[in-house]
């Protein structure tokens, strides 16, 4: 069902670069959410990884962040 949507909306004229845009910018945040959830369930775990936890988990959070980037590139050419 939702697949039928995704693909009706992908198909109208006036959603390409909103639909590129929504759905890669709904990725990244549930990635950085993710990724924010695992550094802090980690530094519970074991106090003492902090630092390298946060530099791993800055670096994580910044490669999700770049796919929400990308696809606002791609949502201003009308993709």
């Amino acid at each position: 069902m939702l697949t039928q949507i995704l693909a009706e909306a992908a198909t109208t004229s006036g959603l390409t670069g909103s639909l590129t845009l929504g759905m890669a910018g709904a990725g990244a945040a549930l990635g950085i959410g993710w990724i924010g959830a695992k550094m802090v369930e980690a530094v519970g775990r074991n106090p003492g990884t902090f630092g390298r936890v946060l530099a791993l988990g800055i670096l994580g959070i910044a490669l999700a962040e770049s796919i929400a980037i990308y696809a606002l590139i791609l949502a201003f050419q009308g993709r």
